[in-house]
């Protein structure tokens, strides 16, 4: 009794410094996946507390079970809006990048560490996927606006590359233990498990939909009846051959993009149940760390921390993003929110689950390339996004907004606003028909509807309304102001109509005109550049000037912006990421140079050589005569 109370004593104790320290840490900026690993240290054997934990079995155990939570919620909180715009790059850095980044790291680990080349391999398994709490965390509560198409590339791809280091993780563990199977064994085993993943995970999340939008159980049961299921299928796809992780991905993403009772409240159950599995597994893995052993490995481990940020991670990024339209500046922005956390040292426990000889020096290493990129990236994705001017500047003042979810499935929304002081309502404008206040609270009273029909600032306005009409009402309760310098230089400096053509365009402004474009509208010509998928902006060149997607409502183009004189938003940061159209008129350049200066050196010789070398050669067979001076 007394031992149990002390366990939980212990426990309860870190999970309030956990979140104690979090709060301090998000005044200052600190990542706060670090600052759960950092109470973990001080708490060890090594640290203050002196706790000693050393279960390798229980500490897999139970980050197996906290990374399928917080994979789940990755999926349920994951539009396919987003995978329409970033499908492919994502999950091309979720496949081949994981394989490039785990191949550069195993070679240098190999040279860096001395060990077998399998062993090294591992190193590069465990460090090669991105992060997806730490990637989560930084992009949505952190305050960093970028684009979408960048921001949901990056999202997905942490969330969907883990199960493809898990598998290079398994392989290589196999391998070490029992040799290389054939090539179609090998084969084999990773249909199986990316295959049987996919296929239970998608079903998996139906079904659960359906039960829970069908059975109607007592609201306080369905986050229950979500997390029991999301653990059978991680579980039961594990049994069966399939990749578990994978699958409690796909079948959040699948029951987060259907229409689902009690929607609301198994969101913010589920993310908060992410935030304690998140503090759990650092916080377990800190516990379990050794800083007594990191003096040996100390200086490899951070020459492989640092060519995973420098060399491998953009080398990834660059091979994978070459086909898709990303500036070098989106690259490198990608190439840097590289992140590593708990999957990674969660993979490094692996070898030592397996008795290799090099498992604790593989799990240190990890460690250690952790906590340089939480504590070099995570603390710099600000101010590197600010840098490439990534920012994407707001088109409207702040709303606060509320969604509540309605009984009985109705097509309809009850949300608040505080309205803006800028705001058009706030000036006096009427609102319209579908936006009128349910209710209003003004300095902390309920105003009667007839005494508010005149909104003030600060008042919180309670409406019902349908999700279509969303992004009218949050123009009429926001602020409007115009554009300043800094986002006229992302929008652009004039608004045009997207209906216009192109001949109407080139004629008002005297630009070049392609025949073959002239009756085309902006709108086309746009969608057309960029294969569909537009988005905030995007920008082509037409000449002198450049278009630019202003605005869009329901994916259609609904304002094209004209930038008069580009700006140098697109201009690259770094002399890398170059796009293949980019590189190929660099290599046709330097050919070009190198070929004249050859020219160049063979007419100088020429030049130099006497008269008579410049003569018939001798007779075959004679000896040629010897040239002096």
């Amino acid at each position: 009794m007394e031992t149990a109370s002390t366990i939980i004593l212990i426990g309860s104790s870190l999970l309030i410094v956990s979140i104690l320290t979090s709060y301090l840490a998000l005044r200052i900026g600190t990542p706060l996946l670090l600052i759960f690993l950092g109470v973990g240290l001080f708490a060890g054997v090594d640290g203050v507390g002196g706790i000693s934990f050393n279960d390798a079995d229980s500490a897999f155990l139970i980050g197996s079970i906290a990374l399928a939570v917080i994979l789940f919620e990755s999926g349920l909180d994951t539009k396919l809006s987003s995978y329409r715009a970033a499908a492919w790059p994502a999950l091309s850095l979720a496949t081949f990048g994981v394989a490039i980044t785990s191949g550069v790291i195993g070679v240098a680990a190999h040279f860096l560490l001395g060990l077998p080349w399998i062993e090294s391999f591992l190193v590069g398994a465990a460090v090669s996927s991105t992060d997806a709490a730490a990637v989560f965390f930084l992009l949505r509560v952190g305050g960093i606006t970028i684009r979408d198409r960048v921001r949901s590339t990056l999202e997905i791809e942490s969330g969907s590359n883990d199960p493809t280091a898990i598998l290079l993780t398994a392989m290589l563990v196999e391998a070490a233990l029992h040799g290389w199977g054939t090539p179609l064994e090998l084969a084999g085993f990773l249909v199986k498990q990316i295959a049987g993943g996919a296929v239970l995970g998608i079903l998996g999340g139906a079904g659960l939909a359906a039960f829970i939008n069908k059975a109607r159980l007592d609201p306080g049961l369905n986050p229950v009846v979500t997390l029991a299921f999301a653990l059978f299928l991680f579980a039961g796809t594990n049994e069966l051959g399939g990749s578990g992780f994978l699958a409690v991905y796909a079948a959040g993403l699948v029951a987060g993009n259907v229409k689902l009772r009690g929607a609301l409240g198994l969101r913010q159950f589920h993310s908060g149940l992410t935030w304690l599995s998140q503090i759990v597994m650092f916080v377990m893995l800190g516990l379990f760390a050794t800083p007594h052993d990191f003096g040996s490995i100390a200086l490899p481990a951070l020459a492989l921390a640092v060519l995973l940020i420098l060399l491998a991670r953009p080398l990834a990024v660059w091979l994978c993003l070459l086909p898709f339209r990303f500036s070098a500046n989106e690259k490198t922005f990608m190439a840097w929110v590289g992140l590593r956390g708990a999957v990674s040292m969660l993979l490094a426990l692996v070898p030592i689950l397996g008795g290799l000889p090099g498992g604790q020096v593989i799990f240190n290493t990890a460690f250690l390339v952790v906590i340089v990129s939480l504590a070099v990236q995570g603390w710099t994705i600000g101010p590197m996004a600010r840098w490439l001017k990534l920012i994407v500047p707001p088109r409207r003042g702040p709303v606060e907004r509320f969604e509540l979810e309605l009984p009985g499935g109705a097509d309809q929304e009850m949300v608040a606003y505080t309205v803006h002081p800028k705001s058009p309502a706030a000036r006096g404008q009427r609102t319209p028909r579908f936006a009128r206040p349910s209710l209003v609270i003004r300095d902390g009273r309920v105003v009667p509807l007839h005494k508010a029909r005149t909104l003030q600032a600060g008042d919180m306005v309670y409406l019902f309304t349908p999700p279509s009409q969303l992004p009218l009402i949050d123009k009429l309760f926001a602020e409007s102001r115009p554009l300043d310098q800094d986002d006229r230089a992302f929008y652009g400096d004039l608004a045009l109509n997207p209906d216009a053509t192109v001949e109407q365009i080139a004629e008002m402004y005297g630009l070049p005109l392609s025949l073959a474009n002239a009756q085309r509208s902006l709108r086309d010509l746009l969608r057309n550049e960029f294969g569909g998928a537009c988005e905030l902006g995007d920008r082509m060149r037409m000449g002198g000037v450049e278009l630019i997607v202003r605005d869009m409502q329901d994916g259609q183009i609904t304002s094209v912006g004209l930038a008069l004189e580009p700006s140098a938003m697109d201009k690259p940061r770094v002399p890398l990421f170059q796009g293949p159209e980019r590189l190929w008129q660099t290599i046709l350049s330097w050919w070009s140079k190198r070929s004249f200066r050859r020219w160049q050196r063979r007419e100088t010789r020429r030049e130099r050589l006497p008269a008579r070398a410049l003569e018939a050669p001798a007779l075959a067979g004679n000896k040629p005569e010897r040239l002096e001076g």
